[in-house]
């Protein structure tokens, strides 16, 4: 899923709303990145980031996976259906279909970091997140992840963990939460384009509607 998550002047833009931890972003990110190989003119994109796990998050912020969430068995029986119906449609591999005590946080904090100072490293550190947790099975809630794969991107491991424990850094992913529930994103993934959304990991061919109209 390699594509640039950079915002390009002079190019259109598409914002994507999303956390890590969201099966349906991973798939989301598939069927954006075949939209985008069938498109004649380059399409930006730029992520924002999400809380997804804000209902269970206690009052230090720590995650409390014991919480309710307000979704039943049922609920995560639909959601692994619908996730396996959309990794065939989409040819997405995925070792998990759900990862409910993983907080995302980190991670979020993180890439934030790295589309700051490292730019040009952006996309890939974004994809290596994503893949550390949906292919391989790792806590992406651990600074020794993000440094492992801060340093396999010849990012410098203690600059990625000190921006991990910076309050100021923390501050300001808050404050992009925030921004997304001000707009109206109620749920990850969100695309929206000029006005326009469209929400869930939805078809290449609805997110060409979304952008071309």
């Amino acid at each position: 899923m390699s594509h640039d998550t950079q915002t390009e002047a002079g190019s259109e833009t598409l914002t994507m709303y999303a956390d890590y931890v969201c099966p349906f972003c991973y798939l989301g990110e598939a069927s954006l990145e075949q939209y985008r190989e069938r498109r004649d003119e380059p399409l930006a994109v730029e992520w924002h980031p999400f809380d997804l796990q804000s209902d269970q998050r206690g009052p230090d912020g720590e995650l409390d996976s014991t919480a309710d969430d307000g979704k039943d068995e049922d609920y995560y029986a639909q959601a692994k259906e619908n996730i396996e119906r959309l990794q065939e449609e989409y040819g997405v591999e995925m070792s998990l279909s759900i990862a409910t005590d993983v907080d995302s946080k980190n991670a979020q904090q993180a890439a934030l970091y790295v589309r700051e100072a490292h730019p040009e490293k952006f996309a890939t550190f974004h994809e290596a997140v994503f893949d550390a947790l949906w292919q391989d099975e790792r806590d992406i809630g651990d600074p020794d992840v993000l440094a492992d794969i801060a340093t396999e991107l010849g990012i410098d491991a203690d600059d990625l963990r000190a921006a991990i424990d910076a309050d100021e850094r923390e501050a300001a992913l808050e404050e992009r939460f925030a921004e997304a529930k001000q707009t109206g994103v109620t749920g990850v993934p969100t695309f929206a384009y000029e006005g326009y959304a469209a929400r869930g990991a939805v078809p290449p061919a609805q997110l060409e509607r979304l952008v071309e109209g």
